[in-house]
């Protein structure tokens, strides 16, 4: 009864000075808001740019050019591609746990169709690459693996290629032309949109890599090598089983490819967004700090105020702890007070975001806690020093003061 007795008195005081406690709680509102607001565009980011690696395929492992040596010339990284389809196919006959192995050539052309032209990206893959990129064809049918053997001059095509050189016609069994070499368009891909870097991935031509080699590059080397694993946990010794093998292949020479899997892209990917959110965080936490510190100010003002009330609660028998608790209540309900509109603040800021700038945002229920109790925290650690000034106060010099 004592202790309800103590929160209506306090609610009662801070209801006097309404409006200076409202802009008392202006640093927490304002610190807790940006947390929930900050947290939540991180955690929609990430969310994003873990969707976008995920498109790309489940379990994948790829093989790029490294640095490379030749004659006492250095190049950096990727300047000269040493790997080839034998040793992808080596990789395919040779490790156990790779479901799928795709050699892979990477280009840009001008592409002819119907009268129109059309600069686009040109894949040589396998006829796997749809299964290990987890990207299924919308009409049509992927070429097979008889096509990549035979290089047959087939492709299929994206929903930003089809767009632009079919817009009224249906693509398949339509001949485009890539370096004025003629292939028959068999299959259209599902639309993807744009990956994280902001590339559009459906602007793309895929042929068969073999047809991609003898009849359209005419060069050796492949960009990069894609492998699937058959499950998360193998994913590391395919890796390092790989870089084995392609060491052991070039024969004592220095490693001139790399092999990185699906996790270090997400990782590199999500760094930049961390830093930021790191550094936004660092904000609102200063916010939150001098927001408690205008609670500590506030409250010593308010003891100072209020003396002669503190001075006749203990002459008729209040205790210090009664007095103490008394001012902690008005300081975490202040604080509270704060981080709930704070709260409010932050989750209509995130909802504006993602409604008029189509800025991806999560709103996680462990960050709203977490800011409610590091808002009444906060009340509790700046408010304990007024409080304890109050209940320190003699009655006799309470009850004198002007």
């Amino acid at each position: 009864m004592r202790l309800f007795s103590t929160i209506i008195v306090s609610l009662r005081a801070l209801r006097r000075n309404a409006m200076r406690s409202l802009l008392t709680a202006l640093g927490i509102i304002i610190g807790v808001g940006a947390v929930i607001a900050v947290v939540s565009l991180g955690n929609g980011a990430k969310s994003q740019v873990e969707a976008q690696i995920a498109s790309l395929g489940q379990n994948i492992i790829t093989v790029f050019p490294g640095t490379s040596t030749s004659g006492g010339v250095r190049g950096g990284w990727g300047a000269q591609s040493t790997l080839t389809a034998e040793e992808a196919e080596q990789i395919r006959a040779e490790i156990a746990g790779t479901v799928n192995v795709s050699p892979e050539f990477r280009d840009r052309n001008q592409i002819l169709a119907n009268g129109l032209n059309w600069n686009t990206q040109i894949l040589g893959e396998d006829a796997s690459y749809t299964d290990i990129r987890s990207w299924p064809v919308k009409e049509g049918a992927m070429f097979t693996d008889l096509d990549v053997r035979g290089g047959a001059k087939v492709c299929v095509i994206g929903q930003t290629v089809a767009n632009q050189l079919f817009p009224n016609d249906d693509p398949i069994g339509q001949t485009l032309k890539i370096r004025n070499i003629p292939v028959r368009v068999v299959g259209v891909l599902s639309t993807k949109g744009f990956n994280a870097w902001g590339q559009d991935q459906d602007d793309v031509v895929l042929v068969p890599y073999t047809t991609y080699l003898k009849r359209v590059a005419r060069r050796p080397f492949l960009n990069s090598i894609l492998v699937q694993a058959d499950s998360k946990d193998n994913i590391e010794r395919i890796q390092r089983d790989i870089t084995d093998l392609l060491t052991q292949r070039r024969a004592g020479r220095d490693p001139d490819f790399i092999v990185r899997n699906q996790d270090e892209f997400a990782a590199a990917a999500t760094e930049s967004s961390r830093v930021m959110r790191l550094l936004l965080l660092s904000i609102a936490a200063i916010s939150l700090a001098v927001g408690g510190i205008g609670i500590m100010n506030i409250m010593l003002v308010s003891v100072t105020e209020r003396t002669r009330e503190i001075g006749i609660r203990l002459a008729v028998g209040a205790h210090q702890r009664d007095i103490r608790t008394q001012f902690l209540i008005e300081a975490v309900t202040l604080s509270a007070l704060g981080g709930s509109i704070g709260v409010l603040l932050g989750v209509g800021a995130s909802d504006l975001l993602t409604r008029f700038m189509s800025w991806p945002t999560m709103i996680s229920t462990l960050s709203v806690l977490g800011g409610l109790g590091f808002s009444a925290l906060i009340g509790i650690i700046f408010g304990y020093f007024p409080a304890h000034k109050a209940a320190q106060l003699d009655p006799i010099d309470a009850l004198r003061y002007e």
